[in-house]
């Protein structure tokens, strides 16, 4: 039998219809499973509060080169070494692009330089320039996680033709895909609600929404193990075990399952006054505080944070539980810690910038970040009790 509708209410279907139809795709996957269970994934980026950004001073629209401890001499060479085009390399050059001061020649090129350059050549260039502290976007790049540009783009303030610079001027450190000519970015800006849109879009940063799906198809004594990590009078296991019972189809995110201070914190920026004790929260900071029910500051120390970590934590190799700390160590140095969540993914804070929030991210990228030479590995750490 056929339903007729009335002729308003069909236009009305055919309209919900098409939102339905040219709805965007957001990209979802699906962990591996485990005693955590079954986990969908889906990323969002990231934007500091408005109230932030104002108070966070914005580079100027000049791209400078700075080379240190050199000669102009050695500087050409280098260039010449990365593949830098003839014509730009004499371009830089001129008397009107070129700055030298006691042993340090700064060069400032200009987009069009900047666009004469391959992937290959910029690349080469800018690993050289993030030897010094004065490059700091070839130091800390804008990592396009995931290596998908299309992603990162579609909630970008970008206009039309930043976004075509944007994607010209990527480079590639290691397997990541990065940027760092924001200079370059801001040039083209026609007015200051441009320049506070391209300074929100390249300090956005991604993030993963990791959901639980219900009813639970895992093991529940495991599952309830795995999530409270032997902590049986940890307040969130109250919750932990209720949603075991649940059994229509339905999802729950798993920062429900993390413990108080860091669930406050997940997917935040910090608050200007968390920086009165001297330096705003690091990944120490964070890793150490995880399972703690207030925060102690006392690991804002890295020297104490370090001492904290080799005496109240075992060292233990994958595969990890739940609140595991993660190390990157690359010659006895430790250069980051994170936490492990579930499957690949961990809750990590990229260094002590306000514009570092805390972020769930994959285990890959934050190691594309922090990867600092084939000699860098992970080592576990899991709290004794």
């Amino acid at each position: 039998m056929k339903i007729r509708f009335p002729r308003s209410l069909g236009l009305l279907a055919a309209v919900c219809w098409g939102a339905v139809v040219g709805a965007a795709v957001e990209p979802m996957w699906v962990a591996k499973p485990g005693p955590w269970g079954e986990l969908e994934v889906r990323t969002v980026y990231l934007e500091p509060p408005e109230a932030l950004l104002a108070v966070v001073a914005k580079p100027s629209t000049v791209t400078r080169w700075t080379f240190e401890q050199t000669t102009a001499n050695a500087v050409r060479e280098t260039l010449a070494r990365a593949k830098v085009p003839g014509p730009v390399i004499e371009r830089l050059f001129s008397p009107v692009r070129l700055v030298s001061s006691g042993n340090s020649i700064v060069l400032l090129p200009e987009v069009e330089d900047l666009a004469a350059l391959g992937q290959e050549a910029r690349s080469a260039l800018y690993l050289e320039l993030a030897k010094c502290a004065a490059n700091e976007y070839q130091r800390d790049p804008v990592f396009i996680l995931g290596g998908d540009v299309d992603d990162w783009m579609q909630g970008s303030s970008l206009t039309p033709a930043q976004q075509a610079l944007f994607r010209r001027l990527l480079w590639k450190r290691g397997s990541a895909l990065v940027f760092s000519d924001v200079q370059a970015l801001l040039s083209l800006a026609k007015s200051p609600e441009e320049v506070n849109a391209v300074f929100r879009s390249i300090t956005r940063v991604r993030s993963l929404v990791v959901e639980l799906r219900l009813p639970l198809k895992a093991d529940r004594t495991a599952f309830i193990d795995y999530w409270s990590a032997g902590q049986t009078d940890a307040p969130r296991l109250t919750f932990i075990k209720a949603i075991t019972q649940r059994r229509a189809p339905q999802t729950v995110d798993i920062t429900h399952f993390l413990p108080s201070i860091i669930r406050q914190r997940a997917y935040t920026f910090p608050e200007m006054d968390l920086g009165l004790k001297g330096r705003f929260p690091d990944c120490h900071w964070t890793s150490l505080n995880f399972f703690n029910l207030a925060p102690k500051d006392v690991f804002l120390d890295t020297k104490q944070a370090a001492e904290h970590l080799l005496k109240d934590y075992e060292v233990v190799d994958a595969p990890y539980r739940f609140g595991d700390v993660l190390c990157f160590l690359d010659e006895g140095e430790g250069l980051h810690t994170c936490v492990h969540l579930a499957d690949d993914i961990v809750l990590t804070k990229n260094g002590d910038s306000i514009l570092a929030p805390w972020a769930l991210m994959q285990l890959k990228d934050v190691d594309s970040i922090y990867r600092r030479s084939p000699n860098t590995r992970i080592q576990g750490y899991r709290l004794k009790k």
